[in-house]
């Protein structure tokens, strides 16, 4: 099937999307890190961000929670234009950041790290930190993603790498994110631990959220995700729905066909070099043999 760039991904019916880009441009000085990226994320979707390194992933994704604003381009939500000066803006709006390093402090609580910044209790200074409800609440959130927390109280530390990625995204969910956006969630897990912080993701979207999950791995992306927007130094490749494009276009598109035929060829070159090579030196050995056998008959 050939591939056709820039296709649209098809929307689900009149609702607008919860978040959309459009033409966004983002220059650092003479450095154009993003160049004209379009892309809509519409309730209960897993739009996948897909891109090699340096291909401007993080940059958009800042651009969408408020770190940066963009040079040029709108971003709407609920299908209105909106400005977001900082994270808290972007909070405010729905859209959740999660990040790589997950903004966890280990040797806190579980609890501790899942209200960190949002503390229930009184009002003021000299408020109250109800830690008893604070427990029941992240045990309870914990257990609709299928963890068993047995003490809220133990340090984050002690979680694996999967489970310490669902309490960052449950805690986003349970404070109203309506988008969430998962940066590299499942680059340094193994299989095991992957395949829950994917669970989760497919929860996630059955609740109704739209996901973002950028990753520059195909064979997690491929099985959860709804649309796939392919960025490649800076620019977009477009938007293509899961039925539209097959795994191995998909991969191809990431690394660049060009890239991969020139590395193919490359490396063919080396291995006719290292053949002839050896074979030079096949024939150096045997005129080496047959001149000490002469030598030991004279």
């Amino acid at each position: 099937m050939a591939v056709q760039p820039n296709r649209p991904a098809r929307g689900d019916g009149g609702a607008p999307p919860l978040v959309e880009l459009r033409d966004i441009v983002k220059r650092f000085g003479s450095v154009i890190a993003l160049n004209g990226v379009t892309m809509k994320v519409h309730a209960g979707e897993v739009m996948c961000l897909l891109g090699d390194n340096g291909a401007g992933k993080s940059t958009l994704i800042k651009t969408l929670s408020g770190v940066h604003q963009p040079t040029e381009g709108q971003i709407l939500i609920d299908g209105e234009p909106v400005v977001m000066n900082s994270p808290r803006d972007a909070l405010d709006r729905g859209i959740a950041t999660v990040y790589q390093d997950l903004a966890m402090i280990p040797l806190m609580s579980i609890t501790r790290n899942f209200f960190m910044g949002r503390e229930p209790g009184g009002k003021g200074p000299f408020g109250m930190f109800n830690m008893g409800e604070a427990n029941r609440v992240a045990k309870e959130e914990m257990a609709k993603i299928g963890i068993d927390v047995r003490d809220p109280s133990q340090a984050v530390g002690t979680l694996s790498g999967g489970e310490r990625q669902c309490v960052a995204i449950a805690r986003a969910v349970y404070f109203g994110a309506r988008v969430l956006i998962l940066d590299e969630p499942t680059s340094a897990l193994g299989v095991k631990q992957a395949s829950v912080v994917l669970r989760y993701i497919a929860q996630a979207r059955a609740r109704g959220l739209g996901v973002i999950f950028i990753t520059h791995n195909v064979h997690h992306a491929y099985p959860i995700g709804d649309a796939f927007t392919i960025l490649n130094r800076g620019r977009t490749y477009g938007t293509f729905r899961k039925g539209e494009i097959t795994r191995e276009e998909v991969l191809n598109m990431m690394a660049g066909g060009r890239e991969l035929d020139e590395l193919s060829a490359e490396l063919e070159e080396f291995s006719r070099a290292d053949a002839a090579s050896g074979a030079a030196a096949a024939e150096r050995a045997v005129a080496q043999g047959l001149r000490r056998e002469a030598e030991s008959l004279q």
